[in-house]
């Protein structure tokens, strides 16, 4: 019982002071709180239950292992129809043509029709099938009692005794009635148990698949790397980018923002999508979030590219599958087809593949070429196979530098016309002298008669970095690097730039790094094709291939070095650049050193020969009719206008200037004329030396004398 509280007070009469008692009133404690009803208490129970983690645990595990069944029952279905239908040609079919790919279309429609007259024969011959199943078990029925017989009748000879002629037919029916009474025991529990066993092939069917929805799977699976790109996925990815204004406007929109998306089509080894934005949305601040929009599609940096199409307020998205840009794209069609040839007018050096996986073609006719990026990512490599491929072209000469010096382009020895391999400031010096004799070479086409025809002129330096940089000056004091008006070396390249492409005289280079000390504004923008591999920021990359590629999705700096060698941006009308955009990446083939022989080799066999100048000869006393000897090499005859054009190289000052009458004095005097074949004045090599066999004779003859 509660205790009561005594409370002192006086009454409510107002008394007079010397009388007024003292009233003592017992007033009894509040009331204790109302219980808690049992309904709420067990409300609360259920929704901690409810909530708690182990239950949701078991709920998903309930829902993961019913619906790796019920989706496992699904695919076993689709793949018994896919076997008994035309279903997964029609589906290969659909695909091929969204991709573009009439030739595999028309492949997998062949594939359809071979598969349904296939089936129509199955389907034939089971009209036929019981009547011949019949009569081959009443044969063999026969054939087989009558052998039992046989053989019992044996027997009974045998042993004498009458009744062993059945004793094979009875032991044979009693075999029979064994198995029978085995199949009625054994019947029963199969019936039982054969469900629970289709169920288990269901689930397990199911479970690797991961035939469930994304909240139910386990953890280590639930990740979502590599899922397929569906426009909800594309979407949400956008609506998380972190751009408020694009959040928002995906909100409003009553389709959830469905109608941003074009088809999702297949695009190579991934999809592609043209995304439309909405108003108040830059197509700049979607290409500045490519890291949170690839990790949004649950992507790699590196497999999703931002390109800019011809359409206003649009970006389109190509996402790679997962992992599959780091699989090889296969050998070189020059490796292995080889009878393949090259035409420098009108062929395409097959360079790589797209990330479409298309061939990625680039023409070589009257462009100048720039290939950049860090160093060990393939640069060298990538030059090279477009230099092998126009090698297989006979009328196109080479002369090449290269100042790293180890060797890369030592199987161009015995087919270009100059080939210089060294990284020093002397071997700077020799590659720029090439490039001044190419010069000339250039201004002689230049005041040829119009309308004549000049074979391609390949100048060619790789590590041209070295060039620009080397600190040796000639006797007048002009250095040879650098990049002033009296560099040798920066004013030779950028006089081939201003005119030799009318004359077929072209500029290939290859360096690494693009700076402005390293390579100079003025030649970076003189080159037609601009390509770049892996870089380190992109102010070199606006550098390597310009601020109209960069500004339109060229992001070279975003290439991972070593992971992505060989893998370059090219920005260049010589290759099939999708509309509304300014560059294309190109996986390039890799064509190693071995490989690369063997196509020299066969370049040479298409060639009548070249002696290989490995130094430039300036300045010296020369003799013609032994320079005329040594240009012409080991080939029986060679065309003058060659021999005209090797003398050039080989020794500028003296030969810069020739033309086909000096060429002829030389050789009438020394009587080892010119002369037609197959209708072209050629140089016979016989005739060559055996004047200057006579010459060296009569010479020693008098000496004697």
């Amino acid at each position: 019982m509660s205790e009561n509280v005594v409370h002192l007070h006086k009454p409510t009469d107002p008394p007079t002071p010397d009388t007024a008692p003292t009233v003592l009133t017992v007033v009894p404690d509040a009331p204790p709180a109302a219980p808690v009803p049992l309904w709420v208490r067990s409300g609360r129970a259920v929704k901690t239950a409810a909530t708690h983690k182990t239950t949701r645990a078991t709920v998903r595990a309930a829902a993961r292992h019913g619906l790796y069944t019920f989706n496992g029952g699904r695919i076993v279905a689709r793949r018994t129809w896919d076997g008994r239908t035309g279903a997964r040609y029609e589906r290969m079919i659909r695909t091929a043509e969204a991709a573009g790919n009439l030739e595999a279309a028309e492949e997998w429609e062949e594939r359809l029709q071979r598969f349904r007259a296939a089936r129509h024969h199955r389907r034939m011959d089971l009209l036929h099938s019981p009547v011949d199943a019949a009569k081959g078990i009443a044969v063999g029925t026969g054939m087989s009692v009558g052998v039992l017989v046989a053989l019992g009748i044996v027997m009974a000879l045998n042993t004498g005794h009458v009744a062993d002629a059945i004793t094979p037919l009875t032991a044979t029916i009693d075999f029979i009635a064994t198995l029978i009474r085995i199949v009625q025991v054994v019947w029963g529990p199969a019936l039982a148990i054969g469900p629970f066993l289709a169920l288990l092939a269901l689930w397990s069917v199911g479970r690797k698949q991961h035939a469930a929805p994304q909240w139910a799977l386990p953890a280590n699976v639930r990740s979502g790397e590599g899922e397929p790109i569906t426009p909800s996925i594309v979407v949400k990815a956008l609506r998380d980018l972190g751009v408020p204004a694009l959040a928002r406007a995906i909100k409003e929109m009553g389709d959830a923002g469905a109608s941003m998306l074009g088809p999702i089509t297949i695009a190579g080894c991934g999809v592609e999508v043209d995304v439309t934005l909405p108003s108040g949305v830059s197509t700049i601040e979607v290409q500045n979030k490519r890291r949170k929009l690839a990790e949004n599609l649950t992507r790699h940096e590196h497999e999703v590219f931002i390109t800019i199409p011809t359409a206003a307020r649009t970006v389109r998205l190509w996402v790679a599958d997962s992992g599959a840009l780091d699989e090889p794209i296969g050998p070189s069609p020059l490796v292995t087809d080889d009878t393949m040839t090259a035409d420098y007018a009108k062929g395409r050096a097959p360079w790589g593949q797209d990330l479409r996986g298309d061939a990625a073609a680039l023409s070589l006719y009257q462009r100048h070429l720039l290939i950049t990026g860090l160093s060990n990512q393939g640069k060298t490599v990538a030059l090279r196979s477009l230099a092998l491929w126009l090698s297989l072209d006979r009328s196109v000469r080479f002369l090449m530098g290269d100042l790293k010096g180890i060797g890369d382009w030592a199987m161009f020895d015995g087919l270009a016309d100059t080939l210089i391999q060294g990284p020093t400031d002397e071997h700077v010096i020799q590659v720029t002298e090439m490039v001044e004799g190419a010069v000339d070479e250039m201004n002689r086409r230049i005041q040829a008669p119009p309308g004549t025809v000049f074979p391609p002129l390949i100048v060619l330096v790789d590590e041209a970095q070295v060039a620009f940089m080397c600190p040796a000056k000639d006797a007048d004091k002009r250095p040879y690097g650098g990049s002033k008006a009296n560099s040798r070396y920066f004013m030779a390249v950028r006089k081939i730039h201003n005119q030799g492409r009318a004359v077929n005289v072209l500029m290939w280079q290859g360096t690494q790094d693009p700076t402005n000390e390293n390579l100079p504004k003025l030649v970076r923008e003189g080159a037609h094709t601009r390509a770049s591999l892996a870089l380190g920021t992109e102010s070199q990359a606006r550098m390597a291939l310009g601020d109209k590629a960069v500004d339109g999705g060229a992001a070279p700096n975003l290439l991972r070095p070593g992971l992505d060698r060989g893998t370059l941006v090219v920005a260049s009308d010589g290759i099939a650049i999708p509309a509304g955009q300014s560059s294309l990446t190109v996986r390039t083939h890799y064509i190693d050193d071995d490989a690369a022989e063997a196509i020299t080799d066969r370049a040479r066999a298409l060639r009548d020969g070249v002696t290989t100048l490995h130094a430039i000869v300036r300045g010296a006393e020369h003799d013609p009719l032994a320079d005329i000897a040594h240009v012409i090499g080991d080939a029986p005859r060679v065309r003058t206008k060659d021999v005209l054009a090797r003398l050039a190289a080989r020794n500028a000052d003296a030969y810069g200037g020739w033309s086909f009458i000096d060429l002829k004095r030389v050789l009438d005097d020394a009587g080892a004329e010119p002369y037609k074949s197959d209708g072209v004045m050629v140089v016979a090599r016989d005739r060559v030396v055996r004047a200057l066999a006579n010459r060296d004779g009569e010479g020693s003859v008098s000496a004697d004398g």
